[in-house]
């Protein structure tokens, strides 16, 4: 079974939310979901119900918009004319009609106020098929650096808790996220966004976090650098050398998440934020929040631009992946990893290479942690395991696949 373990107080808080054990591994099933992407209520330029509406259309089975410093409740306005324009609003007053679209006409010009979550989450929701979440993209800085982290699920907004470092400021907002679900009892996660926007987090900032869990390993947006540059690492390498660093100094692991970080719905190309880019896909076996957070706390996800895994096992002495085969499409699995004692030259080096719909890695016993990377021969596609270690090797029963 392919899980992580995760502290006993964070598993503690989980089965608290229904008082129930984690379910049978038969019962499991894949979630597609994406846990970044913006509205009219901060930096997106269409309506929270449109965003919602696409991602539902398209596929997916969770989602949740975060919007910068703020959650979709309260009163707010907009000016059509200057907020998503006049081909937003028609599209969006055609779909939903003059029933529900609220607006008025002042000295300004037309205005739409936009919906709440309590109000549109009735809309879209329907039990094991689609779920929207509540989250917030906690917006910070240190010394013009930005540090953004995604809090998903809250109950509460989270205001930037600044710091004195930029790891202070990560760690500072990560505590306030976990405080609220220690506080609460509900299930959220937090995660850092895009480390190499801006330039702003390096390794040593990722490492030193004691409860960072999550960060994203890929961003769909075109200004966040996932590639690095010539002095800096991309991000995988990245999670590479922190997952090192971390695992020497008997540290948690850290699991990479793929967003889209959508903010343009209307125009598509390379240098606009489209929806669709990155997502994950989550084993768990409800489409409940308890349930998907549970199953990513114990590292039982992917990320994914376009590669769909049907199966991860980790049983034995090895690890193994079955990929849904496509008509004209090969793949290659790259298992990539650190052993232990090595020097760091060979940090996060390719231990094996498999090419086919079916990969598997024999482990040594001696590898700090061990990820899987699938390329696919279409463009840009690509997915991400979460890195197990020799000592978290367990068995995975067969699930289904939830496709839709």
């Amino acid at each position: 079974m392919l899980r992580i373990s995760t502290s006993a107080i964070a598993t503690a808080a989980l089965l608290g939310c229904n008082g129930s054990p984690p379910p049978e591994q038969a019962d499991l099933q894949w979630w597609k979901g994406n846990l970044h992407a913006h509205s009219l209520w901060s930096d997106g330029d269409d309506y929270p119900e449109m965003v919602i509406d696409w991602y539902k259309e398209h596929g997916y089975h969770f989602i949740q918009l975060t919007e910068h410093n703020t959650l979709t409740e309260g009163e707010k306005w907009i000016e059509v004319a200057r907020r998503g324009g006049q081909a937003a609003y028609e599209a969006y007053a055609a779909r939903f009609g003059p029933d529900w679209v609220v607006e008025r006409i002042d000295s300004m010009g037309l205005h739409v106020r936009l919906k709440t979550l309590v109000e549109y989450r009735a809309l879209f929701e329907a039990p094991e098929r689609f779920l929207v979440m509540q989250g917030e993209e906690i917006t910070d800085a240190f010394d013009s650096k930005p540090v953004h982290l995604n809090a998903t699920n809250v109950l509460e907004p989270v205001s930037p808790q600044h710091g004195s470092s930029v790891r202070e400021v990560i760690q500072n907002n990560v505590d306030a996220v976990l405080e609220q679900r220690a506080r609460t009892g509900h299930p959220m996660i937090v995660h850092l966004n895009h480390p190499n926007y801006g330039w702003a987090v390096t390794a040593e900032d990722l490492i030193a976090v004691g409860d960072g869990r999550f960060f994203e390993v890929y961003n769909g947006h075109p200004a966040v650098r996932n590639e690095g540059d010539e002095a800096r690492p991309d991000t995988e390498r990245l999670w590479d050398l922190v997952l090192t660093e971390r695992l020497r100094l008997g540290m948690s692991l850290i699991f990479g998440i793929a967003v889209d970080d959508a903010h343009n719905y209307h125009e598509l190309g390379a240098d606009r934020a489209n929806a669709g880019r990155g997502w994950i896909m989550v084993r768990a076996a409800r489409l409940a929040p308890d349930a998907l957070i549970l199953a990513m706390e114990s590292g039982d996800f992917y990320g994914s631009t376009g590669v769909v895994l049907q199966d991860i096992v980790v049983e034995g002495d090895r690890l193994s992946l079955r990929i849904r085969p496509e008509a004209g499409v090969t793949h290659t699995t790259q298992f990539i990893g650190t052993y232990r004692g090595h020097p760091d030259s060979e940090i996060g080096t390719v231990l094996a290479e498999v090419a086919g719909s079916e990969a598997e890695y024999q482990f040594r016993g001696d590898e700090l942690y061990v990820r899987a990377k699938v390329i696919s021969s279409r463009l840009n596609e690509v997915a991400w395991t979460q890195p197990v270690t020799p000592a978290g090797r367990r068995g995975r029963a067969e699930t289904t696949e939830t496709q839709e």
